[in-house]
C-alpha cells in the first residue's frame, strides 16, 4: 500500500494567497466576530511596531490538496480543514487595504488585488478565479463576490450595515459584513494612525507574518490530521470531525442540505453539542466511554467489535450507525426528542416540564439525559411522567449517597438496556434497576446537608413538591441556601438564649433549618433575630421559593420546638419523594 504523503511548511502571507482555497460545504460558517477581528489586527500590529524585523506566527491550516483543471489550465486546490476563521479574516484585511489605498498607488492595489482573485487572461486561455472559493453557501459566494472580490468593494459601508440589520442573512454574511466594518475602523481610527500607517503595516503583514500548514491528498488522511491537532491543543470541536467525516460518504448534491441541517442543531445546542452526541453515542453503546468522542463513534459505533476470548483476537460486529445519512438522520431524530422533551414540554405540561427543569438546573451531571431520550424514542409520552420521577430517584440518590461516577453512569447505562429488552412500559415501571440504597439515604438525609454538592438540589426538590404542578417551576439563576438559625449567632442575641451550642451543633446543617434564597446571602443580616430577620431579609428573597414562604408564613418564632417540627415535616416529605415511607418513632431515632 503506497504511503501517504504528508506537505507542511510555514508560509508567509504574500505566500499563502500565491495558492487557491476552498472552503467546502460541509464547513462551518464564518464565526468571528469583532473581538477576534480586532485581537488579530492588534495582535500583528503590536508586532509590527514591537519588532519590525521579526516573523510572527499566527495559526496553523489544515488542508486537503488535490489537483483541479480550470480550461486548459492545471492547479493545486486545498480544502480548508481548520483555519477558515482566520484565513478567512487575512483574505478580508487584503480587501479593505485594496480599497482604502488611493488609485494613486497602483502598486499596491494590484497586490492586494491579486491576492484576492485572479482577472481571466483570454489570450492565453486563463479563466478568473477567486483565492478562495466559499463552498459553504451559494449566497455567502454571491456577497464575496460583490463586497470582497470586486476593487470599491469592501467601500460600500452603508449596503454592509444594512446587511447586519436584516435577520433574514446568513450568519456568515452578517459575519463577513461586520468584520469588514471592523477592520475599516481599525485602519482609520486616530490609535493607528497614530505613529503608523498601512505603508508601514502591510509589508510587515504580508512578509513578517506567517502560518503553518499541513495538507494531504486524501480525505480520510487529512481528517486525522485535523484530529490529531484537535488533541494537541488547536481548538476544534469533536462535531466538526464528526460533521465533515460524514458528509464526505453523502452525494454531494445533498451534502449542503445535510450541513444546514447539522449546523442549525449545533446552534441550538452551542457549546453543549459534544455533549449531546456523547448522549447519542451513550444510547448506541450503553456503556462507559473510554475514549474521547471521535474515537468512540468511529470503533464503538461505525467499527464496533467483541473479543473472541477463546482466539483472543477482536471479531468485527455490524455497525450501530453507517456513517453518511443514517448518522445525520439518527442525530436529527434524537435532536427532535431533545426538543420535545426540553422545550415542548414546558407549554403542554407543567408537571413533566417542572420534573425536567429541576433535573437539569437541580443535577449536577447529566449522564441520566440518555435514559431518558431512549424512553421517549421507544415509548413516547406512556408513563412518560412517572419514568422520569423514577430516573431522577435512583440518578439522585445515587449521587447523594456518594456512589462514584462510574458507578453511577453504568446505573444508568443499566435503564438503557432494560428499555432496549423490553416492550412494555409497565416493565419498566416496576424493575429493580430502579432500587435506590434506602438505609444509606435515610443516614444521609437525616443528618447535616448544609455544604454538601446536593444540598441545593434536594432543596430545589422539596421545594417543587410544596410548589406543585398547576404553575411553571422557574428557579431564578441565582440561588443561594441560607441557615434561619444562623451559624455564628451574638452570644447576646435571641439565638443564643433559646439554643445551647449543642443544640446549635446538631440542628444548624440541617435540612428544616435551611430555605432557598433568590441572591446570594447578606452575611451582615443572616444573624438577625428571627422577627427582624423575616422582615428584613427573607422577605424580598424568599417569593420564588414555595417551601421558603411555607416556612415563614407558618412560624412566628424559631425556637427548638419549632425547627424539630419543621424538621421532621421536610424530612417526611423528601423521604416521600424517594418512596421511602417512615413513621415518627423512625425519624426520633435518626434524630438522635
Amino acid at each position: 500500500m503506497p504511503q501517504t504523503r504528508i506537505e507542511s511548511d510555514k508560509l508567509f502571507i504574500k505566500d499563502v494567497f500565491q495558492k487557491w482555497y476552498r472552503i467546502p460545504e460541509y464547513q462551518r460558517p464564518y464565526i468571528w466576530g469583532s473581538d477576534q477581528v480586532n485581537e488579530l489586527l492588534d495582535d500583528v500590529c503590536q508586532a509590527q511596531k514591537s519588532n519590525p524585523n521579526s516573523q510572527y506566527f499566527l495559526g496553523s491550516m489544515v488542508l486537503k490538496k488535490s489537483n483541479e483543471q480550470d480550461g486548459s489550465t492545471q492547479y493545486e486546490e486545498y480544502d480548508l480543514l481548520d483555519g477558515q476563521q482566520r484565513l478567512t479574516t487575512l483574505f478580508l484585511i487584503t480587501a479593505v487595504v485594496r480599497d482604502l489605498t488611493p488609485d494613486s498607488n497602483s502598486d499596491l492595489k494590484k497586490i492586494c488585488q491579486d491576492a484576492i482573485h485572479r482577472k481571466a487572461n483570454h489570450y492565453d486561455n486563463i479563466p478568473e478565479r477567486s483565492r478562495i472559493v466559499f463552498d459553504i453557501r451559494d449566497d455567502v459566494r454571491k456577497f464575496v463576490d460583490k463586497y470582497v472580490k470586486l476593487d470599491g468593494g469592501t467601500s460600500k459601508t452603508d449596503e454592509l450595515k444594512e446587511i447586519l440589520e436584516k435577520s433574514d442573512k446568513d450568519i456568515s454574511i452578517k459575519n463577513i459584513a461586520n468584520a469588514i466594518l471592523v477592520i475599516q475602523e481599525f485602519f482609520t481610527k486616530d490609535a493607528f494612525k497614530n505613529g503608523n500607517s498601512i505603508d508601514q503595516f502591510f509589508p510587515f503583514f504580508r512578509s513578517n507574518v506567517l502560518l503553518i500548514y499541513v495538507a494531504t491528498e486524501e480525505l480520510e488522511d487529512a481528517f486525522h490530521l485535523f484530529t490529531v491537532m484537535n488533541n494537541r491543543g488547536i481548538k476544534l470541536r469533536n462535531s466538526d470531525i464528526l460533521k465533515a467525516e460524514n458528509l464526505s460518504k453523502i452525494y454531494v448534491i445533498k451534502r449542503a442540505s445535510y450541513a444546514r441541517t447539522w449546523e442549525s442543531i449545533e446552534r441550538y445546542f452551542a457549546e453543549d453539542f459534544d455533549n449531546f452526541l456523547s448522549h447519542i453515542r451513550t444510547i448506541l453503546v450503553k456503556q462507559k466511554a473510554g475514549y474521547n468522542l471521535l474515537k468512540e463513534y468511529e470503533d464503538n459505533i461505525y467499527n464496533p467489535k467483541d473479543f473472541n476470548k477463546s482466539t483472543k483476537q477482536y471479531i468485527p460486529k455490524p455497525p450501530l450507525l453507517e456513517k453518511g445519512e443514517d448518522t445525520f438522520k439518527f442525530v436529527e431524530l434524537y435532536y427532535d426528542y431533545y426538543c420535545a422533551l426540553f422545550e415542548d414540554s414546558e407549554n403542554q405540561n407543567f408537571e413533566l416540564g417542572n420534573q425536567i427543569s429541576l433535573m437539569k438546573f437541580g443535577l449536577e451531571a447529566d449522564y441520566w439525559i440518555a435514559p431518558l431520550l431512549r424512553y421517549y424514542d421507544k415509548f413516547k409520552n406512556h408513563n412518560l411522567i412517572h419514568f422520569i420521577k423514577l430516573l431522577d430517584r435512583k440518578f439522585s440518590a445515587d449521587w447523594i449517597i456518594g456512589l462514584s461516577p462510574t458507578m453511577r453512569i453504568e446505573n444508568m447505562n443499566s435503564i438503557i438496556k432494560f428499555i432496549d429488552d423490553v416492550d412494555d412500559p409497565e416493565v419498566i415501571m416496576t424493575s429493580n434497576v430502579f432500587n435506590v440504597q434506602v438505609d444509606d439515604l435515610k443516614r444521609v438525609l437525616s443528618g447535616s446537608v448544609y455544604g454538601r454538592r446536593y444540598a441545593r438540589y434536594l432543596l430545589l426538590k422539596l421545594d417543587l413538591a410544596f410548589h406543585g404542578h398547576n404553575t411553571k417551576f422557574s428557579p431564578p439563576e441565582t440561588v443561594s441556601i441560607e441557615h434561619i438559625l444562623p451559624q455564628n449567632p451574638s452570644p447576646s442575641s435571641q439565638w443564643s438564649i433559646d439554643f445551647d451550642t449543642n443544640e446549635r451543633e446538631k440542628w444548624i446543617n440541617r435540612m428544616g433549618n435551611l430555605v432557598l434564597l433568590s441572591r446570594r446571602k447578606n452575611s451582615a443580616q443572616s444573624n438577625l433575630d428571627f422577627t427582624l430577620k423575616k422582615e428584613r431579609y427573607f422577605r424580598s428573597n424568599i417569593e420564588l421559593f414555595s417551601n421558603s414562604v411555607r416556612i415563614f408564613n407558618t412560624y412566628n418564632t424559631w425556637g427548638l420546638s419549632d425547627l424539630t417540627k419543621n424538621h421532621k415535616e421536610v424530612i417526611k416529605k423528601i423521604f416521600a419523594l424517594y418512596a421511602i415511607s417512615i413513621s415518627e418513632a423512625d425519624i426520633n431515632l435518626l434524630l438522635a
